[in-house]
């Protein structure tokens, strides 16, 4: 195979559902096909420069009757410091095409063997993949589809996916951002390098047919706990782990709101596609929308010779999306709550990707904001212009989003026991120690994509039983929804890795701690204590969970550091000045 360095691949290491870049991260990428290795180290906004790396001709992935693969492959390696490290085997590379491996890394639980590492293997692509699905649906050509239904058409902000065909009970779920989910699913079954208009066709058929299955509530009205699947006998092509072509990534981020229905009907369509090679069927045939897309065919052209009578709308609503697209771009010059709405966003984002210039709110896109947009634009893979469009405004929302709900875990103040529950916690139950279960488990939600996120309430319900469930699945425990001792233990020992790889305050629990106190706080400030004496003259002491003399002695020794009243008692000050001491190292 004639092998050409013409594509490039970037790493974008990030944690907390992309609230927080990964700085200063390892990774180190293999090629399959020559054995070669690079190294990088990822910058304040948790990304690798672009990869120069090598690919096969063009012409072998746009021609529906090439036997062999396509694409080039890469394996890589990812280490950060308080993270799981990550390998990720059998990278897809097109030529001519960048693409982003956007991993979402999970802190390192406390306590925990530092051995572990999550491993992704990547399938091939979709189109190489025999049989293709058979999907169970309503008709395609049904107005309106039977069963239980939603009232109306709304995007959600995220997407349940089942790792595995419906009645298999032991695999995993994963909770995505739905648009995310969607680059997913359109890099795992179509080719980067065919003409945009059928990448175009074929994503808004993704879309419309995982807005069916969340319109319909194909999964949750016959007692299953997802939206979707990601067998490819019943649903979509989702892939752990795998890299994101950038063109398609723009696409979606522009489109991701749109969706295909019948003219006059408020579902959308459940919109049926198969390669049309290999497999047939009575909907959209991939690979034939790309002679049709060659041929001139807009998108919806193209949808409509597979589909007959459609049309393309716009969700009314985004859930969690603080506004929604003013409806044309704003540019050096633009005007009023609009510009004002995307200076606040990123100057929000900003705390967090520091990458990105301070800009004045003040509702006028001057030069200021237009640099911003920039540094964001390149930050997050978009196209550099400086414009906000359709998908720079989608981008900008979705990761205000994320900043801003992390930030809340903190303001929650949900304070840690003094002593464990005694006990079982399950569906049915409630009260403060059920909120403070539910709290663990929302933080974790936003770090952990295999916990679903949840209501913090004090009520036990069937949300909250899921959620547990997902949690005992990932680390694993046997998965009944029961909190008992073991699952206690857990969620307090992944939460407290959170805490100290990502920088989340721990509340004061609000009560002293001295002498003869025992139990979890004193751990943690006996963790923190021997952290900041790795920097600081504080006495050394063992972390037992128990408030002895060694204890006392240096907390007086932080005290004093710190410049507050001695007294070797860990009051709400103390309590404070120690977490934030402890996140600065």
């Amino acid at each position: 195979m004639a092998m050409t360095k013409n594509a490039t691949l970037l790493f974008q290491l990030s944690a907390g559902r992309e609230a927080l870049p990964v700085p200063g991260a390892g990774v180190t990428l293999t090629s399959r096909e020559t054995g070669r290795r690079v190294s990088f180290v990822t910058d304040l906004s948790g990304r690798t420069p672009p990869i120069p790396v090598c690919a096969p001709p063009r012409w072998e992935s746009l021609d529906p009757n090439f036997e062999g693969v396509p694409y080039s492959l890469y394996d890589a390696r990812v280490e950060a410091e308080g993270y799981i490290p990550v390998t990720v085997r059998g990278i897809q590379v097109f030529p001519g095409e960048g693409s982003v491996v956007p991993l979402s890394l999970d802190p390192q639980p406390m306590g925990r063997d530092r051995s572990e590492e999550e491993v992704f293997d990547i399938p091939e692509n979709g189109l190489l993949t025999t049989p293709q699905r058979q999907p169970e649906g309503p008709d395609p050509q049904d107005d309106i589809p039977q069963g239980r239904v939603l009232t109306n058409v709304y995007i959600p902000r995220y997407i349940t996916v089942h790792l595995g065909a419906p009645s298999n009970a032991s695999a995993q779920n994963v909770t995505v951002d739905f648009a995310y989910y969607i680059k997913n699913v359109a890099s795992s079954e179509i080719y980067p390098t065919w003409p945009e208009n059928a990448i175009r066709a074929n994503i808004y058929a993704q879309i419309s047919f995982a807005l069916n299955r969340i319109f319909t509530e194909w999964y949750p009205s016959r007692g299953y706990s997802f939206n979707i699947t990601n067998h490819t006998g019943y649903d979509q092509y989702y892939v752990p782990g795998r890299n994101i072509f950038t063109n398609i990534g723009r696409i979606v981020d522009e489109i991701f709101t749109t969706y295909i229905r019948r003219p006059g009907a408020l579902n959308p369509l459940f919109a049926e596609y198969c390669n049309g090679t290999t497999v047939s069927c009575d909907g959209l045939s991939q690979w034939g929308t790309v002679s049709l897309a060659q041929q001139g065919y807009t998108p919806l052209s193209i949808l409509r010779r597979f589909y007959g009578s459609v049309e393309l709308v716009q969700a009314s609503q985004v859930r969690n999306i603080e506004s929604s697209y003013p409806g044309s771009s704003l540019s050096l010059g633009s005007r009023g709550a609009a510009v004002q709405t995307i200076q606040r966003q990123l100057s929000r984002i900003r705390r967090n990707y520091p990458a990105i210039p301070a800009l004045d709110i003040d509702g006028i896109f001057g030069s200021g904001t237009r640099a911003a947009v920039m540094a964001f634009q390149r930050i997050f893979n978009l196209t550099q212009d400086g414009i906000v469009g359709r998908g720079t405004w989608n981008r900008i929302s979705n990761i205000y989003v994320a900043v801003t709900r992390l930030a809340e875990l903190d303001g929650e103040n949900e304070p840690l026991p003094d002593v464990r529950p005694s006990n079982l916690l399950r569906q049915g139950d409630r009260g403060e120690t059920v909120r403070l279960a539910q709290y663990f488990l929302r933080v974790i939600s936003n770090y952990y994509n295999s916990v679903r996120p949840i209501a913090v309430d004090g009520i036990f319900g069937s949300g909250t039983k899921n959620a547990v469930i997902d949690f005992q699945r990932r680390f694993g425990l046997s998965p009944d929804g029961i909190i008992g001792p073991a699952t206690w233990n857990s969620l307090y020992n992944v939460f407290m890795g959170i805490a100290n790889t990502s920088g989340l305050v721990v509340p004061y629990p609000g009560t002293l701690l001295r002498e003869g106190s025992r139990g979890d706080n004193v751990q943690l400030m006996q963790e923190y204590l021997r952290t900041i004496g790795t920097r600081y003259p504080i006495p050394w002491l063992a972390i037992d969970g128990i408030f002895g003399p060694a204890t006392r002695d240096a907390v007086l020794a932080f005290q004093r550091l710190a410049g507050i009243a001695a007294d070797g008692i860990i009051g709400r000050n103390t309590w404070d000045r120690i977490v934030a001491t402890r996140l600065l190292i």
